[in-house]
């Protein structure tokens, strides 16, 4: 599928795309190695696209017509199902080459970035910003959400009350947010090469629109960053409620020993069981016991709240 801009947009093959005008094209993985030998692609880029990549960052590769670069992109809707496509650039033209697609989410952003711009005013460079605007397009909330689970979390442990599986919870928010980090990581070394225009495929010295979305994918970073921050504060603030609560349930079982320790001290005087002790043989001897026991339960429990043992 190819695009061609004029005054509309029409789509050709690529024998017709190549013929000079800005061109967009989105291919499969298949297709790639017969487009990479007709397009003068390197064979080393078009082997690159049989297989997704194992990481979000990866190399550009500068030639002297065209780049390529692999992505690896997180879908926030779907955290196990991440995206896998390669963009190749040349003066003319963008192809991207869908890797790995699981829900037809690849072809639907190429289509919006495509359709973004008056197709009489399109540009490489506006046509490479559109695209990984539309990557980048729910990010914002998607990144709202996770700064609100971490505040829910928070909450809970302020209350001390975390639910059983937060420990999971936070794992997760950790893995993701890292994960996040990784993508905008990408993103940047992707546009500082591009911006570089080492090959020079752009027009213009200036390429105003790759800085600004190299400003916008540093202020997400850097949001994931600040979020990532957050998640260590809760499991630093977590694991203080869980050693408060321990020293209070501590401190609970020291204030009780104390209280009856003055009733082992009587039982283990009264189980010497001597002879002469006269409240063996007295008649109100066990009731003694027992009203001293209680009185010395109660000094001992009014000294402790008066002195704030518990």
């Amino acid at each position: 599928m190819f695009y061609v801009f004029d005054d509309v947009i029409r789509e050709v093959d690529y024998a017709e795309a190549a013929k000079g005008r800005l061109y967009a094209g989105w291919v499969t993985a298949e297709e790639i190695p017969q487009l990479a030998a007709e397009a003068g692609f390197q064979e080393s880029t078009a082997l690159a696209c049989q297989t997704a990549g194992a990481q979000f960052r990866s190399a550009v590769e500068i030639y002297g017509d065209h780049t390529f670069t692999e992505l690896r992109v997180a879908d926030p809707e779907n955290p196990e199902a991440d995206d896998c496509m390669a963009l190749y650039l040349r003066k003319n033209g963008m192809i991207l080459v869908d890797v790995v697609d699981i829900d037809r989410s690849t072809i639907q952003k190429f289509e919006r970035a495509v359709h973004r711009f008056n197709p009489g005013t399109m540009t490489l460079e506006r046509l490479v910003y559109a695209f990984f605007d539309e990557l980048m397009a729910r990010d914002v909330k998607y990144i709202e959400d996770l700064g609100e689970e971490v505040s829910a979390l928070e909450e809970d442990v302020i209350s001390e009350k975390p639910g059983k599986d937060f420990n999971q919870d936070l794992l997760r928010l950790k893995k993701r947010l890292q994960q996040m980090h990784n993508l905008y990581e990408q993103y940047l070394d992707i546009l500082e090469a591009l911006d570089a225009d080492e090959n020079d495929i752009f027009e213009g010295e200036t390429l105003l629109y790759l800085m600004n979305l190299e400003k916008r994918i540093t202020r997400l970073r850097e949001d994931v960053d600040s979020i990532a921050d957050e998640v260590v504060h809760v499991q630093d603030a977590c694991r203080s409620m869980l050693d408060m609560k321990m020293n209070r349930n501590m401190n609970y079982l020291t204030v009780i020993g104390t209280i009856f320790f003055p009733l082992t001290i009587i039982v283990g005087w009264y189980g010497m069981n001597f002879i002469s002790m006269p409240e063996f043989t007295w008649k109100y001897g066990y009731v003694y016991v027992i009203l001293l026991s209680i009185v010395i339960v109660v000094i001992a429990y009014l000294i402790a709240k008066k002195k704030k043992w518990f």
